[in-house]
């Protein structure tokens, strides 16, 4: 079985900075960690934002950017 993230194209690697464009946190930025596939091969990945403050979204829903300024 073919790796899940290359499957969908997901690029986003531990420390990267996200931008979050679909579901509950839409709008929020902040940088991944804790990126876990499911049982059910839903990709979820941890977003922890510039005040400290975690949340967790589907890795389907985030977007990679180049830089904090972007």
């Amino acid at each position: 079985m073919q790796n899940l993230k290359q499957t969908m194209n997901i690029v986003v690697k531990d420390g990267d900075f996200c931008e979050v464009n679909g579901g509950t946190h839409a709008g929020k930025f902040g940088v991944a960690r804790d990126i876990k596939t499911s049982k059910s091969g839903s990709v979820t990945i941890t977003i922890v934002q510039s005040n400290g403050e975690r949340f967790k979204t589907l890795a389907k829903n985030v977007v990679v950017k180049k830089s904090h300024t972007a």
